[in-house]
């Protein structure tokens, strides 16, 4: 066998293979975009099903939901404290408003100290777990009239636009 056949074989192979590697990381690309794309769709119905089931047991009491409905929108006691993100994402959800990481901060202090005193800095832990509910298209960052960021739960994000203008506030 001649080496320069076979070295020649080899880089045809080596440009063939990476012509394929490139192509199959291409697509995966392409399919982890839709698949995101897909997750953060998800995850605003979930948060607006979840804002709607809650609003409906404020109106009529939390006797309308079984237990595992309690669970599943947050309002079930078992016991412990809620997960930091967990508590975040109630807090959002339910103020029906947009909120600063100050005031989620403040809401922290008055109902929910011992999961707020775990923090090293808790106005960093609070912003950083907001901008990951973005990522996860749950929330919206907007800026309030005074040019500070602030956060509003996504199912708010469309139908309270117009009262958010009216406040002052400018979505980002």
């Amino acid at each position: 066998m001649d080496s320069g056949q076979n070295g020649n074989a080899t880089v045809t192979s080596a440009r063939y293979d990476v012509a394929h590697v490139q192509e199959v990381i291409r697509q995966a690309h392409e399919e982890l975009r839709q698949l995101m794309q897909q997750r953060a769709d998800i995850m605003k119905r979930i948060g607006t099903v979840k804002q709607t089931i809650a609003g409906l047991a404020n109106l009529f009491g939390d006797g309308v939901l079984n237990e595992e409905l309690s669970e599943l929108i947050d309002r079930k006691s078992n016991g412990r404290q809620p997960g930091f993100t967990k508590a975040c994402r109630m807090i959002l959800m339910e103020s029906g408003r947009a909120m600063s990481a100050r005031d989620i901060c403040e809401y922290f202090q008055q109902r929910m100290p011992s999961l707020l005193a775990r923090h090293k800095d808790p106005m960093a832990s609070v912003t950083t777990v907001l901008n990951r509910l973005v990522d996860y298209g749950e929330a919206q960052a907007v800026l309030s009239g005074s040019g500070r960021r602030a956060w509003v739960w996504v199912a708010d994000s469309n139908s309270e636009m117009s009262s958010l203008n009216q406040t002052g506030e400018l979505r980002c």
